[in-house]
């Protein structure tokens, strides 16, 4: 998969700032997201859709991290923003702490692809989390595949 380079979200993130969100979210990201994440912060593919659920998805794309999302054109676009809008619609689980999925991508018509944390704390699986069919505390969501690799796979 290609990303057009031109559309990266500026400065790409570092070791540090991973590390600050992996300590927030309570979670560890996979090392395959942080390298791809490394080059392609924000970016939107050439092409860029997959096949889940009967359903064929288009990604916008990507989300990213930002140090100040306030100071960047693409500051909308920053997970942290992302999850904040969506709150209580990403988890079912009242009394989490942390983050049980992370949005990563934006696809075409307000759904998200996620890193699901919620069997696994250390491995995510990859999900498109659906806008229209969730609701506070009780999330729908569509597995993609088991790693993110996977997922980039998956991509055409």
């Amino acid at each position: 998969m290609d990303i057009d380079k031109s559309t990266l979200a500026l400065p790409l993130p570092t070791d540090e700032l991973f590390a600050r969100k992996e300590k927030f979210w309570r979670v560890e990201l996979p090392k395959d997201f942080v390298d791809f994440m490394k080059e392609n912060n924000g970016g939107k593919p050439i092409e860029g859709t997959f096949n889940c659920n009967n359903h064929e998805y288009a990604i916008d794309r990507f989300l990213c991290f930002l140090k100040t999302p306030r100071e960047s054109d693409l500051g909308i676009y920053d997970i942290d923003v992302t999850l904040t809008q969506l709150e209580d619609r990403l988890t079912d689980n009242e009394d989490l702490v942390g983050a049980d999925m992370i949005p990563i991508a934006v696809l075409f018509a307000g759904d998200f692809v996620c890193l699901d944390y919620r069997e696994n704390r250390k491995n995510p699986s990859v999900v498109v989390w659906s806008h229209e069919e969730s609701a506070e505390l009780d999330p729908v969501t569509y597995f993609i595949t088991n790693t993110f690799t996977e997922f980039l796979s998956e991509i055409q």
